[in-house]
């Protein structure tokens, strides 16, 4: 499988790095602020590109995703890897939601070169909860120190006690994996998909 990295920061180099071990080979880098950059979506070396991966930034992902979509390649967006464990936290927001006594909170913690604060992850969870019928007020907090590959925690504070539910990735080579493996899944496929169609786990 040919790919084409989207992005060449950590994330992508790492992905780059990986991509061997399954069978991938990494034809070319689109990254403007990197000097391996090969150009841009449109540009013809991207010719029979099978999948590109995607770890820049927020801002050039729509219009990076049109553009590879018309050239009918694939395109697998990079994620920070909690949607797996989304299923837990929709499933205590229903729990909590009619204890009327418990708050509920959400931290996150990631390297200090991390831009975004809250993280993308923060916020899908966040709507999570509330779409799961959580009433109240969800308060969310972020730390950015040293080089956290990134811990997200879902709490609920009672008279009594607090419930906690907590992922710690403990480096970044589970999502470039999760990332490839994705990538490896959606070859020759057509649609918007997410993880739990990768994971073969269907809707929750």
């Amino acid at each position: 499988m040919r790919i084409l990295l989207v992005g060449y920061g950590k994330m992508g180099r790492l992905v780059g790095e990986l991509a061997p071990q399954y069978g991938c080979e990494v034809v070319g880098v689109m990254d403007p602020q990197s000097p391996s950059h090969g150009g841009g979506p449109d540009a013809p070396q991207w010719n029979g590109v099978d999948v590109a991966i995607d770890f820049s930034i927020p801002a050039v992902v729509v219009g990076n995703a049109a553009a590879l979509a018309r050239r009918g390649i694939n395109l697998v967006i990079g994620t920070t890897g909690w949607q797996n464990d989304e299923s837990s936290v929709r499933q205590a927001a229903r729990l909590f939601a009619g204890q009327t006594e418990f708050g509920a909170f959400l931290h996150e913690a990631h390297h200090a070169t991390k831009k975004d604060a809250p993280s993308g992850t923060a916020l899908l969870l966040k709507q999570t909860m509330e779409r799961a019928g959580f009433p109240r007020l969800i308060d969310i907090s972020s730390t950015r120190a040293g080089f956290i590959p990134g811990t997200h925690t879902v709490g609920f504070d009672g008279p009594a006690e607090t419930v906690t539910l907590s992922h710690t990735a403990r480096d970044r080579t589970a999502f470039a994996r999760g990332a490839i493996a994705a990538a490896k899944w959606v070859t020759g496929k057509r649609g918007w998909f997410n993880m739990r169609d990768v994971l073969g786990i269907g809707p929750i």
